[in-house]
């Protein structure tokens, strides 16, 4: 009786704990923003009086300084000065004004994409819906699902 009744106990803890983990661990979830992201895009676009152009994979850019100098390739290697906001305006990063240099293949796909637009001296603006920014995960700085807007100064091609 006394083995019957540690048996049962052990299996009730093992079956209790084997449920909390469960419960515990889940994956995280996956959403499509894509709708919400384009009216919150053409909502800022419309309440900002701007005019931007739209690309197939839904990024709007606007050129509001074309610049003169070469123009990067998906591939190169950039020194961009930016600040980075949310359609709200509150900012969650921005570079010096000398800005900072990285190859545009390692960045979010609306920098790679992007950026491309732009010629040496040019400046503007970006606006990435999330499946072009940092998805529907969040981080410190940026929910998940979050439109982001950058104010982008492409300095040098390097």
């Amino acid at each position: 009786m006394k083995y019957l009744l540690s048996s049962l106990l052990t299996l009730t803890l093992f079956i209790s704990c084997n449920n909390s983990e469960k419960e515990t661990i889940k994956e995280p979830q996956k959403t499509d923003y894509t709708a919400e992201n384009e009216k919150e895009i053409t909502d800022y676009i419309t309440k900002n009086n701007l005019t931007a152009q739209k690309t197939a994979s839904g990024l709007y850019y606007i050129i509001t300084e074309p610049g003169t100098g070469a123009k990067p390739a998906s591939t190169s290697n950039v020194t961009v000065a930016y600040k980075g906001y949310f359609t709200d305006g509150k900012v969650f990063d921005q570079s010096d004004a000398a800005g900072i240099s990285f190859p545009l293949n390692r960045v979010i796909p609306g920098w790679t994409e992007g950026i491309p637009f732009f010629k040496e001296g040019g400046s503007g603006i970006l606006l990435i819906p999330s499946h072009l920014g940092y998805g529907s995960e969040s981080n410190p700085r940026i929910p998940g699902g979050s439109v982001l807007l950058f104010d982008v100064k492409l300095l040098k091609v390097n």
